[in-house]
């Protein structure tokens, strides 16, 4: 009776601090596969490794997501050393000279981050990832297509495209792009700026502009996976959700690259996946709803 009673409070203390534990407990992020099911950062790289490219969809502002894209990038090339590549929508084609010319040391860090037009958040986002690659020796490409060529598209079409000279063709994607606005994605952006039927209205602009975008992304990333490298591209998560934009391009353009795809997303809860994140990506990285921005 006595032993009896011993563990019975052995049992009861075990519990009780298993519950305070876990109630002290504050992950900072937690990562699941699209069918919902949580993963550990080392098999989610197993998968990775296998991958031609990885489209790392953050929110701009999520100092996790920056974190975690940073430390992909290292284990990565820890993989494929010489074949790995990293590529980024915050640069755009045009700066692709002086980004070079500053990860092969040529020109100083201050002329590099004021010539290469970096996002205002670029010193505590990006930089650690861009050092990295520069004392890595990692080539960084610039893929998105200049701020000046989506200005023109949001307010006058692709077809604003056509007068541009072949040297400012170089930023874009070959010319003519495919627009199919019955993806899920556009349709979405179609609403949200209020759709029409009469042609090309301001709304179906800024979805072109969007998949110029997106276009131009996946032609540079093609660029770098034609000569076996391996490639890391972070991006905004509405280029590569769902599994299109950026990758919707890159199948176009190459319908045998293998491509995975990491998101973030904001919960209340990191314990189970909501299902309305679940198949948004290969991988799902989840935040806390609570968690500082950085800007």
């Amino acid at each position: 009776m006595k032993n009896l009673i011993i563990l019975t409070l052995s049992l009861l203390m075990t519990t009780l601090f298993t519950s305070t534990a876990s109630a002290q407990d504050k992950p900072a992020y937690q990562l699941f596969t699209a069918k919902g099911k949580s993963i550990k950062y080392g098999k989610m790289l197993d998968e990775l490794e296998k991958a031609d490219v990885v489209l790392f969809g953050e929110q701009h502002n999520d100092p996790i997501a920056h974190w975690l894209q940073l430390e992909v990038s290292k284990s990565l090339h820890k993989v494929h050393q010489q074949n790995f590549v990293l590529g980024a929508e915050m640069f755009e084609a045009d700066v692709q000279l002086v980004l070079d010319e500053y990860l092969a040391g040529q020109v100083p860090e201050t002329n590099f981050e004021q010539e290469a037009r970096p996002w205002p958040n670029y010193k505590t986002d990006y930089k650690p990832v861009v050092r990295f690659a520069k004392e890595a020796n990692i080539p960084f490409i610039a893929t998105n297509v200049p701020r000046r060529y989506a200005a023109m598209v949001s307010a006058g079409s692709l077809k604003a495209l056509d007068g541009i000279t072949a040297d400012a063709k170089k930023y874009i994607a070959p010319l003519p792009i495919t627009v199919d606005m019955n993806l899920p994605g556009y349709k979405n952006m179609l609403a949200m700026f209020g759709s029409s039927s009469h042609g090309n209205t301001r709304s179906e602009n800024i979805v072109q502009a969007q998949a110029l975008k997106d276009a131009t992304m996946a032609h540079f990333i093609l660029q770098q996976t034609g000569s076996s490298k391996k490639l890391l591209h972070l991006n905004g998560a509405y280029h590569s959700d769902n599994f299109e934009g950026i990758g919707w391009y890159l199948k176009q353009g190459n319908p045998q690259i293998k491509t995975l795809t990491i998101t973030t997303v904001l919960q209340e809860d990191l314990e189970k996946l909501l299902k309305e994140n679940e198949q948004k990506a290969d991988f799902i990285l989840v935040v806390p709803a609570s968690m500082t921005r950085t800007f």
